[in-house]
């Protein structure tokens, strides 16, 4: 009797479960409920009471069973006090429109079980709160400085507006906020200098208006801090000195005034630097010009010193010149026309042993004569009667000028660049031939220097140039190898093959176009811009080879532009080309990303609702523990065999579309995380299994939209 007595005075309230951890409970209450079945069995004639203590447990077991099993990765320790009245505050002082709180529904027990939407915690307390794209509106509480944990802060592309509270200063632990596309106005908090382990901090595209804090020179561990397009007055603090870790620095786009601080150009860390569109003025430090494309500085109008074209004037004071200097002058001068002098001399001795030399070989067959000048080429013709120039290199099919221009064309595209056919010589070999669109290319001779250079890449991934024929009327073709199976947009979605493409030959593809990458980016230094599906063409083996490489060498400014909005039209556009508008090589991960969620996902680039784009779609998926439902049906046939090689494969992928390009791979890598994941000897099996539950879980962590 006395172990029924002591059953019955458990807790039956949610305060049990804030005494006990879930899983001790679950623990707990099982042991109870075998002890309430033998004492049931010893006490018949207590079955009424010992039923009730059967039932109270049995219950509890009810409540309790939910939120163990579906947490999955949490610790079992509900949420703090303090952290629970943050984060209902937080609730309160938003707006959502779209319901997407509506998981903060309970007395805050859950908040840390993975049943409240983009929190996650430790030992219950919040460490993230992540809630981009959710059309969020409202202002931030001010207690939010009670979640003394929390790391990182991501409410970005939302309609949240007001000040951010100073309170955000209070929490030391926090490592990043994203609160970029906003409506946030007012100051940026000083405090923030507090939180000396902030790495990034990105409040761009919002409407501060006030000067930069001083205090963020406390933040030494401080990678990246964009505030580019607000309305930011003042000049640059001289505490950014300190800022030896950064890499990423953007403040264009708003009212910045006087000079670019000296010290900047020694911050040896700094990857991208951009303050164009301000008020700034004075000379740009020599290290920073010599380090940045002169589209970093432009439009501050009384800015100098970061190109030819905005050379800084001479002032009076230089101007003025001492008699010593004078003298100095003249000397040079004298001493340049001596030289001269000397040198026309030389010349003109030299000028009369080659003309005697060109008269010994004169009629000698074995001259080479232009083909010297030509190094990367092995024929070159010079069509007579108008007929342009033809510029062969190394392993192509032999053809002539004559052979190009009377070939059968089909059409198989337009681009930003030009249009592209398929072309049958006369011998009955296919070549694809690109015409450049007049207006869009350099001038020839600058012209002709690149697409040397391009003619001489060879890669087994990267698809070769192998001619280029200057027309009589200034036209341009670049004549490349023909790829039977066309593109790999073509080929996953539009005909389709045949026979569903297994996962063995997806991964060879992933790898295939990982290593043609890495080729341009490390071998050649080269930024593709534009890579997408469309231009990912494959052999009779489907083994993938990259086109439209180096087209950016070839091309004016302004078709660059518009070769990187077409990208960004397509869904290849990685998010801070809206704002940079010149590729790196971040971006290019940011492309592959796109195309590797293409092959595990089945779907293109334009098959997603509601606007949002194959990434956007596929984190939102996975966020919500339907991973399985991204893979394409095809694959998820022969999901027992491969099933950890696609999550670990979307795990990367998902790594490459990160919209922090700072969080991206470095493309060095990825070659031997694909080889890890997928070893070259694995057969058209391979890998293991993996459930959905385990898969929300593992990729979770990964996807920050």
């Amino acid at each position: 009797m006395h172990e029924t007595h002591t059953l019955f005075h458990l807790p039956t309230n949610f305060q049990f479960f804030q005494t006990y951890p879930y899983k001790k409970a679950l623990t707990l209450i099982s042991q109870s409920l075998h002890q309430c079945n033998i004492i049931l069995k010893k006490n018949k004639q207590k079955r009424k009471t010992n039923t009730h203590c059967f039932t109270l447990l049995t219950h509890l077991l009810i409540l309790c069973y939910p939120y163990v099993v579906s947490s999955g990765y949490w610790d079992g320790v509900t949420v703090t006090k303090s952290d629970f009245e943050a984060l209902k505050s937080f609730k309160q002082e938003l707006t959502d429109p779209h319901g997407f709180l509506k998981s903060w529904n309970d007395s805050g027990y859950g908040a840390c079980s993975g049943g409240w939407v983009g929190i996650k915690c430790v030992q219950g307390q919040v460490i993230v709160i992540q809630l981009p794209w959710r059309g969020l509106g409202g202002q931030l509480t001010s207690k939010v400085g009670q979640l003394q944990a929390l790391r990182k802060l991501s409410l970005h592309d939302n309609a949240i507006g007001g000040s951010v509270p100073k309170e955000l200063g209070f929490l030391l632990n926090l490592r990043g906020i994203q609160l970029f596309n906003n409506k946030f106005t007012g100051s940026i908090p000083p405090t923030l200098g507090s939180c000396t382990l902030l790495q990034s901090v990105d409040f761009s595209y919002n409407m501060f208006d006030d000067e930069i804090p001083t205090e963020f020179g406390n933040l030494v561990m401080l990678k990246s801090l964009d505030l580019s397009y607000n309305f930011i007055n003042g000049g640059m603090p001289n505490s950014f000195s300190n800022l030896s870790s950064l890499t990423w620095l953007s403040l264009a786009h708003n009212n910045l005034n006087g000079q670019i601080p000296v010290f900047l150009g020694g911050l040896v860390n700094l990857l991208f630097f951009n303050v164009s569109y301000n008020n700034l003025s004075g000379r740009v430090p020599v290290r920073l010009a010599s380090r940045f494309d002169s589209s970093c500085f432009v439009d501050n109008l009384e800015l100098c010193g970061y190109s030819p074209s905005t050379a800084c004037p001479t002032s009076h004071a230089d101007r003025k010149l001492s008699t010593e200097d004078i003298l100095l002058v003249a000397g040079g001068v004298l001493m340049a026309v001596l030289l001269l002098f000397c040198c026309v001399l030389i010349f003109c001795m030299l000028k009369k042993d080659d003309t005697d030399e060109d008269e010994k070989k004169d009629g000698d067959e074995s001259g080479v004569g232009p083909m010297k000048d030509i190094p990367v080429a092995v024929e070159v013709e010079e069509g007579g009667d108008g007929e342009g120039k033809l510029v062969c290199f190394e392993g192509g099919i032999e053809f002539t000028a004559e052979d190009l221009v009377c070939a059968r064309v089909e059409m198989l595209g337009k681009n930003s660049y030009g249009t592209v056919y398929k072309a049958a010589l006369v011998e009955g070999d296919q070549v694809v031939v690109t015409r450049l669109r007049e207006g869009v290319i350099k001038d020839e001779n600058e012209f002709e220097t690149e697409v040397n250079s391009i003619g001489n890449i060879r890669h087994e991934n990267l698809l070769a140039m192998r001619a280029y024929y200057l027309g009589p009327k200034g036209e341009k073709l670049l004549v490349f190898d023909y790829m039977p199976k066309g593109s790999l947009a073509s080929f996953l979605h539009v005909r389709g093959p045949k026979e569903p493409v297994k996962w063995p030959t997806r991964m060879r593809i992933i790898k295939g176009i990982t290593k043609g990458l890495l080729n341009l980016h490390t071998r050649h230094n080269i930024i593709h811009g534009n890579l997408t599906s469309n231009n990912i063409l494959l052999d009779v083996d489907l083994n993938p080879t990259i086109a439209d490489y180096g087209f950016s060498w070839l091309m004016a400014t302004a078709a660059n532009s518009n070769m990187i909005a077409a990208a960004g039209a397509l869904g290849y556009r990685a998010p801070e080309l809206s704002k940079l508008k010149k590729a790196n090589t971040k971006t290019d991960i940011y492309s592959l990303g796109v195309v590797m969620l293409e092959l595990l996902t089945g779907k293109s680039t334009q098959e997603v609702d509601d606007g949002v784009g194959l990434p956007q779609w596929v984190a939102s998926v996975v966020n919500e523990e339907r991973t399985d439902e991204v893979f394409d049906l095809k694959l998820m046939k022969d999901s027992c065999a491969t099933g950890d090689e696609l999550l670990n494969t979307l795990k990367l992928a998902l790594h490459c579309v990160d919209p922090s390009p700072l969080a991206r791979p470095e493309v060095q890598l990825i070659p031997q995380q694909l080889e890890d994941i997928t070893p070259e000897t694995t057969s058209e099996g391979g890998g293991g299994t993996s459930s959905r539950g385990e898969a929300g879980v593992v990729l979770g962590h990964f996807f920050p939209y």
